[in-house]
């Protein structure tokens, strides 16, 4: 068999595995039946909460539905806020958190939430956590110890595990374990879960002492059965511009900044960012650089999640997002955490 035939048909394969996986651990609990209420922060346009919620198609396989109720969710951008209620719901509050969180439930299962990094990342102004902005992690802590979730998940870049950092996520873990969590953190590579790019990310999960321990999720791919550029997207290849698909692309011209890499066709695409100021990758074949469609895919939100902005907007929230894909295998292991106590 060729490989190009083995190819076309791993997706089949992976969605009967992760179905059966589904079923099986569905079965173990008795269904779905008990429902968890999450608290989003730092929502976005939604990627993460649409990865808790589960019930979506992404490259031919489905991502059951989750026993995860998202209650309440915030956010500052008020682009990312209609397209998070255009996909997600009604429920997210646009706004300083500051300001926000007294609307805030008094209590949650979970709270979620990847609170901003552009003080950490490698493109940062190194400030770490103790930037401005970056430094809106607190806000995350005060609403943990306000709603004393049984877990809360936090994710950020890779670059808070570096050295300059250490003195950063050194003060993060220590103020959520100084709220009586029991907190652990690893560094996740998006590409091992189905998501057709090689995104790093590091998830900080903290444990109230009424959870199980929290077993993070293992990778189901290797690196030679990673989902690649040309099986992405290569569909949309002969599709004219269509801004209601958010099929649209820059034209910026090549310049010194990130982002000029071209694709390449038999490997997972690389990092969507936020700030590519129109600098984002070139197709693999095509004299332009992706869509935003495109861009969506490599993140691994599905075709009927629909940004309401134009470009430039689609660009931030779309290189923001938590991918969906890596959020729904995640959102598994916080499930089998809760049920596994009660």
């Amino acid at each position: 068999m060729s490989t190009q035939s083995v190819a076309k048909r791993r997706p089949n394969l992976f969605a009967e595995m992760e179905a059966r996986v589904a079923e099986k651990a569905a079965s173990a609990y008795g269904g779905p039946k008990r429902r968890f209420s999450v608290i989003s922060l730092f929502s976005g346009c939604g990627g993460m909460d649409l990865g808790f919620k589960g019930g979506f198609e992404f490259l031919g396989q489905k991502y059951s539905r989750l026993p995860f109720e998202i209650v309440w969710a915030n956010d500052l951008n008020e682009a990312a806020c209609r397209t998070y209620e255009k996909n997600i719901g009604e429920h997210i509050v646009q706004g300083d958190i500051w300001k926000a969180m007294e609307t805030i439930p008094q209590s949650a299962d979970v709270v979620i939430g990847g609170f901003p990094c552009q003080d950490i990342s490698v493109n940062g102004k190194g400030a770490g956590v103790f930037g401005k902005r970056s430094g809106l992690y607190r806000a995350m802590v005060e609403i943990v110890a306000k709603t004393q979730p049984k877990i809360f998940v936090a994710e950020n870049v890779k670059g808070l595990l570096m050295r300059h950092n250490a003195e950063s996520l050194k003060r993060v873990l220590a103020d959520f374990r100084g709220l009586g969590y029991d907190v652990t953190f690893a560094l996740y590579n998006t590409a091992g879960f189905g998501v057709p790019q090689t995104r790093e990310r590091v998830i900080i999960v903290g444990t109230h002492p009424s959870a199980a321990k929290f077993n993070p999720p293992t990778a189901i791919r290797s690196k030679e059965q990673y989902v690649s550029a040309r099986e992405a997207i290569d569909d949309l290849a002969k599709m004219p511009e269509k801004p209601e698909f958010n099929h649209i692309w820059s034209r910026a011209n090549k310049s010194a900044e990130q982002g000029n890499r071209k694709l390449i066709a038999n490997r997972p695409g690389y990092t969507i960012r936020a700030e590519c100021h129109g600098n984002i990758q070139f197709h693999y074949d095509l004299p332009r650089r992706i869509s935003m469609r495109e861009a969506a895919r490599f993140q691994s939100f599905p075709d009927n999640f629909l940004f309401d902005s134009k470009l430039r907007e689609t660009e931030r929230q779309v290189g923001n997002a938590v991918a969906p894909v890596f959020a729904w295998h995640l959102a598994r292991a916080v499930q089998r955490s809760l049920q596994d106590k009660s």
